[in-house]
């Protein structure tokens, strides 16, 4: 009898991790939480549609990601989105201060999201709910890129 309940318990176990590793309540396109005319908009040049490709886990059982490149029609300018739909809040709370650990600087944006910080190469790194969302744009170390990236990624946090 000992031993149904042990290999019920593992049974269990194992539903409750396959369950971390799913994501939740993502849009049927994540990329469409950033138009091409919002970039256009909000950087002045124009985008093209984004071009979407899977994003790697950040850890081992963690959720997949999707990457929506935004390009210039030169190619000279470029947006990198980056995406995450984590099952559950406290998930995504954990694996935000994890990178953070490893990427955050002292800066800490509001009005983005939930919790947010500027990288060493000047991304934004933000979370809501159960979203984590990564905004990188090509002249992000500049004052206008700061704000423009700053724009962007509330813009973002205003879909979600």
């Amino acid at each position: 009898m000992r031993a149904i309940v042990i290999f019920g318990m593992m049974i269990l176990g194992f539903g409750f991790a396959g369950q971390r590793s799913r994501a939740k309540d993502s849009p049927k396109d994540p990329c469409s939480l950033l138009s091409a005319a919002q970039v256009r908009n909000t950087l002045g040049e124009k985008y093209d549609a984004p071009q979407k490709s899977v994003a790697p886990r950040p850890f081992a059982n963690t959720v997949q990601g999707t990457d929506c490149q935004y390009k210039t029609a030169s190619g000279q300018d470029q947006v990198l989105f980056r995406l995450y739909f984590d099952g559950s809040v406290a998930q995504a709370t954990e694996l935000h201060m994890r990178l953070k650990m490893f990427f955050g600087r002292d800066s800490t944006p509001a009005n983005v999201g939930d919790e947010a910080y500027i990288d060493g190469e000047n991304a934004i790194h933000v979370r809501k709910g159960n979203t984590r969302y990564f905004l990188a744009i090509g002249h992000g170390d500049t004052p206008s890129g700061r704000k423009q990236i700053l724009a962007l990624a509330a813009l973002i946090a205003g879909e979600l």
